[in-house]
């Protein structure tokens, strides 16, 4: 951005960190369902398409399936329309949902999700097209925030294709500020740290704009159904203590998302998918589904219906967790504080040959509470491990890792 407009922009942000956009909206990570891993745009309905594309079908489809097959009951609320979904030009200046694809209108698409107990979200670009050439919010501001309104969208994301880099300190809080005018609650999801030059670290005002205007900002690339990009974005949240400035950001209201999950696709093993959703939960990251909940594994159902590592990511403290030991080998310790005292611990094994190793936390290394008496429940086992003393040690195969909740105990609890 321009020397000037940043200055602009410091003037009108010179509030404390604590000052936070109060919609009263995300106060826990947005969990739920979208479309775009697993269907991006796919437009083609008829034939071997039709079980694919982008329709309000599919999308009342896994509504059934989130309501029926036990996810909102776990915690998953949000049914997310990605790109695409619109046409590629305006009518009478509003924007227009394809009427070959959603015959009934978006309205009551969003009714039909709202009966079945969920929320209703879909997808917008600060630019003048969407990443997908379609129809943009650029000049429209208020009259896009008030159709979502009328429809009852209940969450928005708005990418940031086809809009000036140097604009989008300004627009993004201008089109929040659309939103909050309809009076409709709308959780509201921004792009712009990753479309910036260092994701909005090391840039004045940038993380502050953001908690101030946003319930939760995408800051990185975008995942791909594979190992090697969930691998890439860990790395890049590979935050090593507390006072991180992407650490710090994250509280209730106010969410770093590193994007969707994979698991219930096609790129990751079962113990890598167990990783990326440890990972995810850890970070206090939003948790969005983009599979195809018609026919998903029940390995992968039960990753992704874990509610004690679900518990995790819920945790009402809201402290994002960090890298903590090992963090620049393959053999890694994760924590996050929780509150009542408790710590969530993942030990992770990033090697790839042989079958495994041995990784050991003293829990004298933990930032926020040192436990000399504790005991340890493994979360995906769903096992309690015992009481120990100062420090665990545990085996961690490779590609894997192993999700504990560390609470303290006492002398007599040992004794026992």
């Amino acid at each position: 951005m321009e020397r000037s407009a940043w200055k602009l922009l410091q003037l009108s942000l010179a509030l404390p960190w604590a000052r936070a956009l109060d919609n009263g909206l995300a106060l826990t990570p947005p969990m739920g369902w979208m479309t775009w891993q697993r269907y991006r745009c796919e437009t083609n309905c008829s034939g071997e398409g039709a079980q694919r594309c982008i329709n309000e079908d599919l999308i009342k489809e896994m509504a059934d399936r989130m309501a029926e097959d036990g996810w909102l009951d776990a915690g998953y609320q949000y049914i997310n329309i990605d790109d695409c979904w619109m046409l590629p030009e305006r009518a009478e200046g509003r924007l227009v949902p394809d009427p070959k694809r959603f015959p009934s209108g978006m309205a009551a698409l969003g009714e039909y999700i709202h009966q079945r107990g969920l929320k209703f979200g879909t997808y917008g670009d600060i630019g003048y097209k969407t990443c997908q050439g379609l129809t943009g919010f650029h000049d429209h501001f208020e009259e896009d925030a008030q159709t979502l309104a009328d429809w009852k969208v209940d969450y928005i994301k708005v990418d940031g294709c086809n809009e000036n880099q140097e604009d989008m300190a300004r627009d993004y809080p201008a089109f929040g500020a659309a939103l909050n005018k309809t009076g409709r609650p709308i959780v509201y999801s921004c792009s712009w740290p990753a479309y910036m030059p260092h994701h909005c670290e090391k840039t004045d005002g940038c993380m502050n704009s953001l908690i101030q205007h946003c319930n939760l900002w995408r800051n990185f690339d975008d995942v791909a159904d594979s190992w090697d990009s969930v691998k890439s974005i860990t790395n890049f949240w590979k935050r090593l203590n507390s006072s991180d400035e992407m650490v710090q950001s994250a509280g209730p209201g106010h969410w770093n998302d590193p994007d969707m999950l994979l698991v219930g696709g096609f790129g990751l093993s079962v113990s890598e998918a167990q990783s990326q959703f440890a990972l995810w939960s850890l970070f206090a990251a939003p948790l969005f589904m983009s599979n195809d909940l018609r026919d998903i594994s029940q390995e992968a159902r039960d990753i992704l219906q874990n509610r004690e590592v679900i518990a995790v990511n819920q945790d009402p403290l809201g402290k994002q967790g960090f890298c903590v030991a090992g963090c620049d080998g393959n053999l890694r310790v994760w924590a996050r504080p929780l509150a009542g005292g408790d710590v969530a611990v993942i030990f992770q094994n990033l090697g790839f040959a042989g079958d495994g190793d041995s990784i050991t936390l003293p829990t004298s290394t933990l930032p926020f509470k040192t436990f000399r008496i504790f005991k340890a429940r493994d979360l995906f086992a769903k096992k309690d491990l015992g009481i120990f003393r100062e420090e665990l040690t545990l085996y961690v195969h490779v590609s894997s890792c192993r999700m504990i909740r560390i609470s303290a105990a006492t002398e007599q609890q040992i004794m026992v």
